[in-house]
């Protein structure tokens, strides 16, 4: 089993209208973890708290073994970040950046990157201004493949980007981590996207981190049940997480449906996806919810 990529304990940061509150987390070494939560839920607050890009208070964060507080730069050189938007000045031109970060980088890999942007149909002396956003996006993953990182971090990467380009960004995405010492975490609010990659999703919501959970066990256990008020009286407090009362049924959450079912062989239980899940914890009323 390989060690934790990323290790976060108790992470705050306060801001005047919004606070990120003691949020703790692990990351396995070797996976996918897609990071989830509504625009303003704290995913950026969190990924930037732990690029050491703003001041957050903690316990301790760990990044490939290395301590963010004595060991920042060290991590750095083994991290590449992609935003959602290119931070590279639109006069420079593809083959400008590569002659920047070969002095930035020490494992800076040019016949990787002038690869890459073949690969990506990047003509390397075209100004950035003439690129399309799809364009700028691939010139980051070219950058980022081409210094030899343990840890991709993804920060909504593929929001702005059309069906067809994000399917291949996933891609990409799943080739990185095909190399077992790569470890990924991808911040996202388009949930179908963490559903093609994710091998964990860990969901904020308010500021604060409600559940880190194994895709697989998200898929098994949790799902949707519509029912009238007598059969949503019969559930046990412990098997809702949420439920939205509609009106002429209850929609429930549930997080153990094979159980559920065990009790109630013919019921029918409709799948969860990750954005249903969110859905009940956001929108959904939880005076029931057990799941903290």
């Amino acid at each position: 089993m390989m060690e934790d990529a990323i290790q976060i304990k108790n992470l705050t940061k306060e801001y005047k209208d919004f606070s990120l509150k003691n949020c703790t987390l692990n990351v396995p070494g070797g996976t996918i973890l897609g990071l989830v939560g509504a625009n303003g839920a704290g995913k950026s607050t969190m990924i930037q708290s732990l690029l050491g890009l703003i001041k957050a208070d903690y316990d301790e964060i760990r990044i490939l073994g290395k301590d963010l507080r004595t060991e920042e730069k060290e991590i750095k050189e083994d991290i590449a970040v992609i935003f959602d938007v290119s931070h590279y000045s639109l006069e420079y031109t593809p083959k400008f950046i590569g002659k920047i970060l070969e002095k930035v980088y020490r494992n800076w890999d040019m016949e990787k990157y002038n690869a890459y942007l073949t690969r990506f149909g990047l003509p390397a002396k075209k100004k950035l201004k003439k690129f399309s956003k799809g364009m700028k996006m691939k010139l980051e993953f070219a950058i980022a493949f081409s210094h030899a990182p343990k840890l991709l971090v993804l920060d909504e990467a593929t929001s702005g980007l059309d069906p067809i380009f994000r399917d291949e960004v996933l891609d990409l995405v799943r080739e990185f981590t095909e190399d077992e010492s790569h470890t990924v975490l991808m911040s996202s609010h388009i949930t179908s996207d963490l559903d093609k990659v994710a091998d964990y999703v860990a969901f904020i919501h308010a500021g604060e981190l409600q559940f880190i959970k194994t895709y697989d066990e998200i898929r098994d256990n949790y799902g949707i049940i519509h029912c009238g008020e007598e059969f949503f009286e019969t559930l046990r407090e412990e098997d809702i997480v949420s439920f939205k009362k509609e009106p002429y049924e209850y929609k429930v959450l549930v997080k153990n449906k094979m159980e559920i079912l065990n009790v109630f062989p013919k019921l029918e239980i409709e799948k969860a996806s990750v954005e249903d899940i969110m859905l009940f914890y956001v929108k959904g009323e939880m005076e029931y919810a057990g799941d903290h």
